[in-house]
C-alpha cells in the first residue's frame, strides 16, 4: 500500500483527477468544544500505519494548538518514527492543494521519506492567495498602514497572494495596472468563494496568469481563520501534470537521514525532523530550485 497521506479536516480533500488517486485520511482532533477520546485517536492512527505503514500529516499552520497537541501526543504515545507531522504555512485551499499532489506522488516509486520532505519542494510551486474585503486583521502577509486604513474605505477589496512570496495589491480604479506576480509555469487555478461577491479571479487573474483550466470548490472552514475574514474568495494556482511534479522531486538529489536512516531532499528530514549536519547545508542544495532549474526541471 502506499505511504497514507492525512489532513486535518475532510474539506482540505480535494477530488482526484482520475480514479486510481489514493483517498486522503482524515485525523479529526479536538477542536473548540468538541472532545474527541485520545484512545479513538490512536486507534485511527494505528490502523493507518498497520495498512500503510507510514503516515504523512499535513497540518495547516492555523490549527488550533489543542489539535495540534493532539497528533504530537499521539505519536508520542505510539513511538513511532514512521508518522510525518508537516507544519506548512500554506493557506487552507492550497494545503488542499498540495495533499492531492502527495496522494498522486504517493503511487510513484519515491520512498515515505522522500514523499514527506517533497511536501516543502512542492509548496514553493503553490501560487496560493485570496481576495479579501479588508486587511485590518491579516498577520500573515505584511500589510502598510496606508492598505489597512483603505480597509475602512467601503467597497474596497485586495488581492494577496501568500505563497510562495508575500503580495498584496488593492483592487479597483485606485490599483489600476498592479498585478499579483504570475507563475513561471503551466498551472491550473482552483477557487472557492466566501462570503464575497468579486469575479476578479476567473475575469481577470486567471486571464494574466493564463491558466490552463479554473474549476471551483468549496471553501475550507479553516479559511476564514487563516485570512481573518469570512468574507474572501480563496484560490490556489498549481502544476496539474503528475508527471512535471515526479521530475521535480526526482531532481533534486536525495541523501540518507543521519539521526533515523530515512530518505530525503532537501536540509531535513520530515518524520524526524533531523537537519543535515551543518558542514552539508553550507554546500548542498536546500531542495529549492532556482530559477533556472525550475524551468529545466519543468520544461517548455
Amino acid at each position: 500500500m502506499p505511504t497514507a497521506i492525512a489532513v486535518t479536516a475532510p474539506d482540505l480533500i480535494l477530488p482526484p483527477p482520475d480514479r486510481h488517486t489514493p483517498a486522503a485520511a482524515v485525523l479529526q482532533a479536538p477542536q473548540g468544544r468538541t472532545t474527541r477520546p485520545l484512545e479513538a485517536s490512536l486507534s485511527d492512527m494505528h490502523a493507518l500505519l498497520e495498512q500503510h505503514g507510514y503516515v504523512i500529516v499535513l497540518c495547516p499552520a492555523s490549527l488550533p494548538s489543542q489539535a495540534l497537541h493532539r497528533l504530537h501526543t499521539v505519536r508520542g504515545v505510539l513511538e513511532s518514527d514512521r508518522i510525518a507531522l508537516l507544519d506548512l504555512d500554506l493557506p487552507p485551499l492550497g494545503l488542499a492543494v498540495l495533499a492531492l499532489q502527495l496522494r498522486q506522488l504517493s503511487l510513484c516509486d519515491f520512498s515515505p521519506g522522500v514523499l514527506a520532505s517533497a511536501a516543502r519542494l512542492l509548496a514553493h510551486y503553490i501560487y496560493a492567495g485570496a481576495v479579501l474585503s479588508s486587511v485590518t486583521k491579516l498577520d500573515r502577509v505584511p500589510v502598510s498602514l496606508k492598505q489597512h486604513a483603505k480597509s475602512w474605505v467601503p467597497g474596497s477589496q485586495f488581492a494577496v497572494l501568500a505563497a510562495p512570496k508575500p503580495q498584496l495589491i488593492r483592487l479597483g480604479n485606485a490599483g489600476q495596472g498592479a498585478r499579483l506576480e504570475a507563475p513561471g509555469f503551466a498551472t491550473q487555478l482552483l477557487f472557492a468563494k466566501g462570503q464575497l461577491q468579486s469575479d476578479w479571479i476567473t475575469a481577470t487573474l486567471a486571464r494574466s496568469w493564463r491558466v490552463q483550466g479554473v474549476a471551483e470548490a468549496p471553501l475550507p472552514a479553516e479559511s476564514a481563520r487563516w485570512w481573518a475574514t469570512g468574507k474572501l474568495i480563496e484560490f490556489a494556482a498549481a502544476i496539474p501534470d503528475i508527471s512535471v511534479l515526479y521530475q521535480l522531486v526526482s531532481s533534486v538529489k536525495r541523501e540518507e537521514c543521519h539521526w533515523c536512516g530515512l530518505e530525503l531532499i532537501g536540509d531535513r528530514c520530515g518524520f524526524c525532523n533531523a537537519p543535515l549536519p551543518q558542514y552539508e547545508n553550507q554546500s548542498r542544495s536546500t531542495g529549492v530550485l532556482t530559477p533556472g532549474q525550475q524551468r529545466k526541471a519543468i520544461g517548455p
